[in-house]
């Protein structure tokens, strides 16, 4: 909404273009325009940052590849809107400026950033700076940077290498100055909010080595009463600077630039409709057809940043999840994800927590639930897409060239974590589980981790069939028994009485009991206790109800109950937080949206339905001054009653509760989804709801799924219609054709009763 932010390529971290500073108070960092009146002297920017005039009129529009700024000021409109195009590294700024008045005005627009020119932080700018370098190009009218040092790992040493690119910064039009210098554009002991070039209306033109170096360009327009001009700003870098004189020739042909961002619109359109949904919820069309999409893909996946946290890594367990956003429409990239994590585990079944893009450096954090994403998202591609070619892909280990099968390489996650188990039979939580936060439970090899289990069940009883389809019988077998072992152990020590612990601290001290004064009850192991089906319905059912009781809020379920207090450093970060904060007691959205897949399969359709509307961002953003996130974007979490923020959302953009409230959504209140044996029709809806549709993906077939409730039930199926012949199951046929196919779904009581 400001203007803020910053550029980077490939990694957020270690590859950025342009300077900024996480200070979500000030906000005021970023890359920014200033509009002046050359004759009055006056000047403001076109976006609430950095000037912060009060304007005649201001909007921001957030679209699907672009934003797109409106302001009215003084009888000047302007329009900014920025995008990327699809396949060239580069920013493209295109302003709009109009003259609504009835006098000839002449206005200056100047362009404002600060270059990091790779990795940070770098607030040591005296010293960063003195490696940088700035030089303007007057024939091709182009201000260049770059940077003799890249704070990677280098052949010759730490910190011996150039930063591999060139930056820039140019205009569509002539310039009438530039400047490189920070000093000079701001002017000693001013900022942003009244720089000296915008009071002298003149850039100084200083460049070369050793400024606190920024990107200031500037020219003027002279608008005639009710005319319209149009500029438009060029940022990038490339490894070969030849490159750039190519890219400014391309796009300072402002067809090429609308050739471009209708490009980039199309794109978008291809990847958003290939799976879509309408149903009498306008809330969650929304979400599901575009912004749960939209935000996994640029933001987890592509940008892996966001205004809370600059990653810039890959998550070993977190993108992998993501990357089931990709099952529905192009699971080839699935594919192409899972390679990728299978590649960065080691020989013995271990994996790295994260790594780095570009250095393929990483740490090896001992989480016990990191490996077994592997497997659960093999998994779900193979009841997706039924390839089993996908478990002969040869990969190899991080710490060993000889590639193996990717079957190989999840039986080796398998395996391992059942070699890491207590004397009670059950995995150990050693660094963390799933939630990094609890850091200190199990560090001395003994706490135990019951969520573990319950997601160690899952995959077992679900890979064992894997294993059979691989022609590995005897793998299955063992898989099949472990299970059943793991079963047994989890119902004797992990039920409560009326929920399943969480877990047990190195000191055998029970994590998520009644007998807890903090954290008596945590989320997970009841979800999961429903999704691995691994207790008896009446435990399943039992361990729900307390969620409702206990857990569920205004914003859907919390994390735990009540919140900590005091830190407790025998189960680690988690108790830190701040009471009600993130994990500590709010409504973590990720493990939130295992709340929809449990009620889901219970048949809990209210509880499942109301679970998606607490947590839903376009409800809860209709009281913007207490949630404060933005509307259309999952947040990481929302601040829980132990909060003096209650209903506070965080974190947004970069959560992986993206892809997972896409994905229960679609599967467990609209009933839409993949299994081995086919696709699966089963709604679990209000029984307000009249009808829905469903356009889907599967198996190189496109379904279009009517859905007709004429006698207001929550679910059953009474009959089902595919081309016009009667289904007589609830798993449609799956032809694989490439052709459309029509369904029609009738819910009620059965014919036979």
């Amino acid at each position: 909404q400001l203007n803020g932010g910053f550029s980077w390529i490939t990694h957020s971290n270690i590859n950025r273009l342009t300077r900024w500073q996480q200070d979500l108070i000030r906000d005021n960092w970023g890359k920014y325009i200033y509009l002046r009146d050359e004759e009055s002297g006056d000047f403001w920017s076109p976006t609430f940052q950095p000037v912060r005039k009060e304007l005649d009129e201001y909007e921001c529009c957030h679209g699907i590849g672009y934003t797109r700024f409106h302001s009215l000021y003084k009888g000047i409109e302007a329009d900014l809107r920025l995008f990327v195009p699809v396949d060239d590294d580069l920013e493209i700024w295109t302003l709009r400026i109009r003259n609504t008045g009835d006098e000839q005005r002449r206005i200056g627009v100047f362009t404002y950033l600060e270059w990091c020119l790779g990795a940070v932080p770098d607030n040591h700018r005296e010293f960063h700076k003195t490696f940088m370098k700035t030089e303007f190009d007057e024939k091709n009218q182009v201000l260049l940077a770059w940077k003799n040092l890249w704070e990677i790992p280098a052949d010759k040493g730490h910190w011996n290498v150039n930063w591999n690119r060139t930056a820039y910064l140019a205009c569509s039009e002539s310039l009438e100055g530039f400047d490189s210098s920070k000093e000079a554009f701001i002017g000693n002991y001013r900022d942003l909010l009244c720089p000296r070039a915008l009071i002298t209306g003149k850039l100084t033109g200083r460049q070369g080595k050793g400024n606190d170096a920024i990107g200031s360009l500037k020219t003027t327009v002279h608008l005639a009463p009710g005319e319209e001009k149009t500029i438009h700003f060029f940022l990038g870098a490339e490894e070969n600077s030849r490159r750039i004189y190519s890219i400014l020739g391309k796009y300072r042909q402002p067809e090429n630039i609308e050739l471009a961002f209708r490009e980039i619109q199309h794109r978008w359109d291809t990847i958003l409709n290939a799976t879509t949904v309408d149903t009498p919820d306008e809330a969650l069309n929304i979400m599901v057809n575009i912004w749960l999409k939209y935000q996994a893909i640029s933001g987890r996946l592509w940008g892996r940043a966001a205004y809370y946290q600059q990653s810039g890594a890959y998550g070993f367990r977190d993108q992998l999840q993501d990357s089931q956003v990709f099952l529905l429409d192009q699971p080839e990239l699935t594919k192409k994800q899972i390679l990728l994590h299978a590649g960065h585990q080691f020989k013995n079944g271990r994996v790295l927590h994260w790594w780095h893009p570009i250095t393929d450096q990483g740490l090896d954090g001992n989480m016990s639930d990191d490996l077994l994403w592997l497997p659960f998202v093999t998994i779900q591609y193979l009841k997706e897409t039924a390839d089993l070619s996908i478990l002969r892909e040869e990969v190899e280990f991080y710490d060993d060239p000889k590639p193996h099968s990717l079957l190989q390489h999840c039986f080796k996650a398998i395996d391992l974590v059942l070699e890491r188990f207590s004397d009670r039979g059950l995995p150990l939580i050693l660094a963390g589980d799933w939630n990094d936060g609890m850091s200190a439970v199990g560090i001395n090899g003994k706490g135990e981790s019951l969520w573990l289990a319950q997601f160690l069940s899952y995959i077992l009883k679900e890979f064992a069939r894997v294993a059979a389809e691989g022609d590995c019988g005897d793998k299955a077998r063992y898989y099949q028994g472990k299970a059943e072992e793991l079963q047994a152990a989890i119902i004797r020590h992990g039920w409560d009485g009326e929920w399943f612990i969480r877990a047990t601290k190195d000191n055998g001290n029970v994590i998520g009991s009644h007998k807890c004064e903090f954290g008596k009850i945590y989320l997970n192991p009841q979800t999961w206790s429903v999704i691995s089906a691994c207790a008896p319905r009446e435990l399943q059912e039992k361990a729900m109800d307390s969620v409702n009781r206990h857990l569920v809020k205004k914003n859907g379920p919390l994390l735990l109950s009540p919140a900590y207090r005091e830190p407790d450093e025998n189960i680690g970060y988690l108790s830190r937080y701040a009471p009600g904060t993130r994990e500590n007691g709010g409504v973590y959205s990720h493990a939130a949206t295992w709340a929809i897949w449990a009620f889901g399969i219970l048949k809990q359709a209210d509880n499942a339905y109301q679970v998606f509307r607490r947590v839903c961002p376009v409800n809860n953003g209709k009281d913007p001054d207490e949630y404060c996130a933005e509307p259309y974007v999952t947040p990481g979490n929302i601040d829980g009653p132990d909060s003096d923020y209650y209903g506070k959302g965080g974190w947004t953009w970069y959560t992986g509760s993206a892809t997972w409230l896409q994905k229960v959504t679609l599967e467990w209140i609209l009933g839409i989804r993949a299994g081995f044996e086919g696709l699966t029709i089963d709604p679990c809806i209000p029984n307000s709801w009249k009808e829905f549709k469903v356009k889907r993906r599967f198996r190189n077939a496109t379904y279009y799924i009517k859905v007709l409730n004429p006698e207001g039930v929550n679910g059953g199926i009474k009959s089902i219609e595919m081309d016009g012949k009667t289904v007589d199951s609830n798993i449609l046929p799956s032809p694989m054709d490439g052709k459309t196919h029509k369904v029609t779904v009738v819910l009620g009581c059965s014919n036979n009763g």
